[in-house]
């Protein structure tokens, strides 16, 4: 059987301090380091090893993936980072306080702006210097392709390509593949792969750091998905996500 494992990033210092992130390049807290480690332990336990692995443009992604691959001693292989991986752009919402958001504009608003299928956050200004215009790590990339704002949908647009072209036709060559992202290009994956539907997608919430394993056949049929890790643990992480868009009383 092949496998993808999909991993959101371990917690990153504004997943602790409940900010919008997108596409700011945020650092993983000390909790996000140990969640990267611990993922590793999962994947070795299951007796899971990797090709090759994906990840994001962003430093969060890309030092979890760093400390899954140190603790399964598979530092060595080969590494491909896409900007298509990256995280939903969240606009003039980045840096903001998503409890204080939701107390300002309503609980039912921020939840549309972080898990409706097609509604996007006001957009960022190109002035603004955290626009991915002024990154240079971004500037081998069409203006017009550059995000100022975005929706899941828009999101999903610029990941299913990289997948459906780069990431699965691998799978004819090798067994196993680790894709390291964010909360939401993660969940455009695993809606293009489930036929998750436009309105049931708002329901569906991936913890940091818990390993999330799809299966395919020899004919790369898909077969289950399933995460690594204590389903308790998972189901409380999975409602913490649902819950960060809420005001507090």
């Amino acid at each position: 059987m092949k496998k993808i494992v999909l991993l959101r990033h371990g917690e990153s210092l504004w997943n602790k301090e409940n900010r919008f992130t997108g596409w700011t390049d945020v650092d993983l807290s000390d909790k996000g380091v140990e969640e990267g480690y611990e993922a590793g332990n999962l994947l070795k336990e299951a007796g899971i090893s990797f090709q090759m692995a994906y990840a994001s443009y962003l430093k969060r992604a890309v030092k979890t993936l760093n400390c899954v691959l140190d603790r399964m001693n598979a530092d060595w292989i080969p590494v491909f980072k896409s900007w298509r991986l990256n995280e939903k752009h969240y606009g003039a919402l980045q840096g903001l306080n998503k409890s204080e958001t939701a107390a300002r504009y309503g609980n039912e608003q921020v939840h549309i702006w972080r898990r409706s299928y097609d509604v996007a956050p006001m957009p960022l200004k190109d002035s603004d210097p955290e626009s991915p215009i002024n990154d240079v790590r971004y500037s081998h990339v069409p203006l017009c392709d550059l995000p100022r704002t975005e929706s899941l949908k828009d999101a999903i647009m610029r990941v299913i390509p990289y997948w459906e072209c780069e990431i699965f036709p691998r799978l004819t060559v090798v067994d196993n593949i680790l894709v390291v992202a964010h909360g939401n290009s993660l969940r455009g994956i695993v809606k293009y792969l489930k036929g998750i539907s436009d309105t049931d997608i708002a329901n569906l919430n991936i913890p940091t750091a818990m390993p999330y394993v799809f299966e395919f056949d020899e004919s790369l049929n898909f077969v289950r998905d399933y995460y690594l890790g204590d389903p308790e643990k998972i189901k409380q992480m999975q409602d913490a996500v649902a819950n960060q868009g809420i005001a507090k009383k």
